[in-house]
């Protein structure tokens, strides 16, 4: 609908005239799928004769101002939302950033995915986590903010829409941009940077930060391609590094950050087909009132902890995410289209730290997944003292994954109707989206008890929400591993400022973000905290 065309339903809605509206402009579009509703809900915001009307938002990015001589230089670790953010504003205060980013840009990042769904060995450098726009960028898209002030979303999304994103990301309840559009928002937002002044470097891995008397001086960067390691003075870091770079937690560690465990998600991504998931929700009704693909959200309580959808793709893809050559990991993505046949999401378990130690960590089983993993070295005298005890478990589970998929990026799967009855049967696969394949597997070999038994039982309780989830049409693999990072890199509230001074975490892998516009926030926090202590 056009802005003339909805300014006249607006105003008959509102029983005027036409001309008794200075604007109309929509607000939010959602689509309320309950069998006895089914209807398309549209707010606007409405400025009467008069009434002075805000421009419209900027589809161009902004110019930004070269920083004056001698200004201070901060080093973003990390290219994705946060650290992308994080240096635009920073370049806007005034400061000279430079960018580091271990992974290749957002082009050439797409020949380690083509050769990871090939079934090749993973680039522990460049892969669906690690590269110019972070791991969102290849990995759907999404941008549903959970919390935040509405203020600053609207604000990320804006300089989205500014840098090529579809501008019904503004009014969308579900707002997406889809893995094939991100890719050009992503060089958009370089481009931006580039022309204020901000250096990008990829292949570019931080190895050490430089530190005297407590401080942060400077950064040692790795040339990925050629192997040299130089020093790079700064004022400032910005850690920016993604929820799946455990070395750059190793790092701020020895500097002498602290780090804290933190509750994070681990299980499965579960696989139907869309047109069965849009009969159930849409009772036929996609097709004639041309619908967008259909999603769910399921919750339930397990043994106290929540079992929950993540990362919902509706006609998306499983795709695989592991760093390491000798781990499995899947997450989803989808295209902007959302035309794929198949609807994935994450099946997820919450896991606290408490959950590791004594008594607790005994009924979940955590020392039977290391010991399967080959890992069992691994499992220290006392868990609840180590920070990183949780990310050792992803690792664990992932290695675990690798040996029973059988190699080449190949995934343990297993229907979902033999899961939720905790069968031992290991079938033939069902037609997956998955493209290097799976391997039918028993989960009670993969998952240990704690994690097993509750997603198998919440499995049975989400049936009952969305009859036939648990059935023989549904398909289990494994693992979902990375939802959030099981480590916080401790920071003063007020400052934002790590133990180490001069040292920013922030974002997913810093543990202070869960999404593309959470670690956009946390990004543009940062900065506004940084830049005040470097004026």
């Amino acid at each position: 609908m056009g802005e003339v065309e909805l300014r006249a339903a607006v105003a008959r809605r509102l029983r005027l005239g036409p001309d008794a509206l200075a604007g109309v402009r929509a607000q939010r579009l959602s689509f309320d799928a309950r069998v006895r509703q089914r209807l398309w809900r549209l707010a606007v915001r409405v400025w009467e004769r008069g009434e002075p009307v805000p421009p419209p938002v900027a589809t161009r990015p902004p110019e930004l101002a070269r920083p004056a001589p001698g200004a201070a230089r901060v080093a973003v670790i990390g290219a994705g939302p946060a650290g992308l953010f994080a240096a635009l504003d920073l370049l806007a205060a005034g400061l000279n950033v430079t960018v580091l980013e271990r992974g290749q840009d957002v082009r050439a990042r797409r020949r380690a995915l083509q050769a990871l769904n090939r079934g090749e060995p993973a680039d522990g450098d460049s892969n669906y986590c690690f590269g110019e726009g972070g791991a969102g960028t290849y990995s759907d898209g999404k941008l549903y903010a959970r919390s935040g002030d509405k203020a600053e979303v609207r604000a990320v999304l804006e300089t989205l829409v500014a840098h090529g994103a579809p501008e019904d990301i503004l009014v969308s309840w579900r707002p997406h941009v889809g893995s094939n559009r991100l890719p050009e928002v992503v060089q958009a937002l370089r481009a931006t940077l580039e022309g204020g002044g901000a250096v990008l470097r990829f292949g570019a891995r931080v190895e050490e930060l430089v530190t005297r008397s407590g401080r942060v001086e400077g950064v040692q960067v790795r040339d990925v391609a050629t192997g040299t390691l130089t020093s790079e003075p700064c004022a400032a870091v910005v850690l920016a590094a993604g929820h799946s770079a455990f070395d750059a937690l190793e790092l701020a560690a020895r500097a002498g950050a602290r780090l804290e465990p933190k509750g994070f998600a681990m299980g499965l991504r579960i696989e139907h087909a869309q047109a069965w998931l849009d009969r159930h929700q849409y009772g036929g009704l996609r097709g004639p009132c041309e619908l967008p693909a259909s999603f769910y959200e399921l919750v339930s309580q397990q043994e106290g902890r929540g079992v929950y959808s993540f990362c919902m793709c509706p006609g998306g893809f499983i795709v695989p995410t592991t760093t390491d050559p000798e781990r499995v990991v899947v997450n989803g993505m989808s295209l902007s289209r959302r035309d794929s046949p198949y609807a994935n999401s994450g099946l997820v378990v919450q896991i606290e730290p408490g959950d590791w130690c004594g008594a607790a960590g005994a009924a979940w089983g955590w020392g039977e997944l290391l010991a399967r993993a080959g890992a069992a070295s691994e499992l220290p005298p006392a868990p609840e003292a180590d920070p990183l005890f949780g990310a050792r478990l992803q690792r664990a589970l992932e290695r675990v994954a690798a040996r029973l998929g059988g190699g080449r990026n190949r995934a343990p799967c297993q229907r979902a109707d033999l899961a939720a009855e905790g069968a031992r049967a290991r079938v033939e696969p069902r037609p997956t989206s998955y493209r290097p394949g799976a391997t039918g597997c028993d989960l009670n070999e993969l998952l240990p008890p704690g994690l097993h038994e509750r997603l198998r039982r919440a499995l049975a309780d989400f049936d009952r929400k969305l009859p036939g989830f648990a059935s023989e049409q549904g398909q289990l693999l494994g693992v979902e591993s990375r939802t959030s990072s099981p480590v916080r890199v401790a920071r003063d509230p007020e400052s934002l400022e790590s133990a180490v001074q001069g040292l920013y975490p922030c974002g997913e892998g810093a543990g202070f973000a869960g999404g593309i516009v959470s670690a956009a926030l946390d990004g543009r926090r940062v900065a506004a905290a940084l830049a005040r202590a470097l004026a």
